[in-house]
């Protein structure tokens, strides 16, 4: 039996063995260029991206005013691991993994709900909301209650955004906290309420779904609801638009003026956050243009702040607008499935029929999911084929799938190499 004393010696990282799938797959892959078919087909390259990615990293669960009070929690699966996330007594977020300590029976089963104590509902083994096991049945007088707690999960709330990691040891989220808290702290998402949201499953790889995502190449062809409101420029100094940029740079002075950040921070590849704004004449993501609300958010005073637009790798976007939030959140279900939930807040003040109307509020963003579900299914179809080959992707608008797809790449690979910065609680 090997020894359990300390070393004097370095602590040796300790390495994972990607599978040949992913390594070849990992060698063919060209910088600037879609990803080889395996990376969006294989079970192999699935697994080790549940690995490498998705029990390693920060990932966004929804919005904190799901928990407003002590005993609120919800639920969420990422591939194997089930997750309850919940408010205790004393109003502090905790997050469990969602499996008794007795023989791993489920918790919690429902998506959401309020529980003064979580109950096993097999042998009903008890716990607080702090995870302490406070109850049991017939164990025998050597059974310590204080040797099976639940297993916690990090949780933290970034101005009312809140992330899980399930990793023992978790990346540094405090330069993404310290970079879009400025952004959106004045929308003051914590006084928010959902009004309504669209879970959907897309027949497409989670890195299809994202891709889709960060870049509007295809909009013009694809999503002419969005593009009432929606310019297509990324970045504050593209040019190619000429009245988006003159508007912009017209924005850009009246934001300034209401001590608003907008210009675009530095997230590297792993996050990014601006501010940008609608079209001429456009307030709000709405089929006309005009507020989805009457009550504006926070103590915000001027409809036409356009949008912050926030994404963070691998799995949430959002768009912070005057009047009202909208959350997306993806968790893949394997190579060739990914669900996709959609949230879309108001002021917690707002009054429905009066302040908004929750169809007009929604239909541009249930249109447009819709849309982007047929593209990455048809991307998914076209990426199966034997004839596939990866084409080059557009530095011009497609500089963010290039940004997602190195930090991709370098995750799987510090992942084999041994990086012990984030590593899974089960190793």
């Amino acid at each position: 039996m090997p020894s359990q004393m300390p070393s004097n010696r370095p602590a040796q990282p300790q390495t994972h063995m990607l599978s040949d799938t992913t390594r070849a797959a990992l060698a063919e892959s060209r910088p600037g260029h879609a990803l080889p078919r395996a990376f969006y087909t294989d079970q192999a390259v699935f697994e080790d991206d549940m690995n490498a990615v998705f029990y390693r990293e920060w990932l966004f669960v929804g919005p904190e005013c799901e928990l407003p009070e002590p005993g609120d929690y919800v639920t969420l699966q990422v591939h194997e691991a089930p997750v309850i996330v919940l408010r205790d007594n004393d109003g502090q977020l905790r997050a469990f993994h969602n499996s008794c300590r007795h023989r791993g029976s489920t918790l919690c089963q429902k998506e959401r709900g309020n529980a003064a104590r979580l109950v096993c509902p097999y042998h009903q083994w008890t716990y607080d909301l702090t995870g302490k096991l406070i109850v049991t049945r017939f164990m025998g007088g050597d059974f310590d209650p204080k040797d099976f707690p639940l297993k916690p999960v990090h949780v933290t709330s970034i101005e009312g955004l809140v992330y899980i990691c399930l990793a023992e040891t978790p990346p540094d989220i405090e330069n993404f906290r310290a970079a879009i808290t400025p952004y959106i702290a004045p929308h003051e998402p914590r006084k928010t309420k959902i009004v309504a949201e669209s879970t959907i499953v897309e027949e497409a790889n989670w890195k299809l779904v994202i891709e889709n995502n960060r870049e509007c190449y295809h909009c013009a062809g694809a999503h002419p609801e969005l593009l009432v409101s929606l310019v297509e420029m990324a970045l504050p100094n593209d040019q190619r638009f000429a009245d988006e940029f003159r508007i912009m740079e017209q924005k850009a002075r009246e934001w300034d003026a209401l001590n608003l950040p907008h210009a675009p921070v530095d997230g590297g590849v792993e996050f990014r956050c601006i501010r940008l704004p609608f079209r001429e004449g456009a307030y709000s993501m709405t089929m006309d243009g005009q507020p989805a609300s009457k009550k504006l958010l926070g103590e915000l005073t001027e409809p036409d702040l356009g949008s912050v637009r926030a994404f963070r790798v691998p799995n949430n976007w959002h768009h912070f607008l005057s009047e009202m939030i909208i959350h997306f959140r993806i968790l893949p279900l394997g190579p060739n499935r990914t669900e996709v939930r959609t949230v879309w807040m108001v002021h917690e003040d707002a009054i429905e029929g009066w302040d908004y109307d929750v169809d007009r509020l929604s239909e541009v963003w249930v249109a447009t999911n819709a849309q982007d579900k047929e593209l990455a299914e048809n991307n998914q179809k076209g990426v199966t084929s034997p004839s596939y080959t990866p084409g080059p992707y557009s530095e011009i608008s497609e500089f963010m799938l290039i940004n997602f797809t190195e930090w991709y790449r370098d995750c799987l690979s510090r992942y084999e190499a041994g990086d012990t910065e984030s590593r899974t609680a089960a190793e």
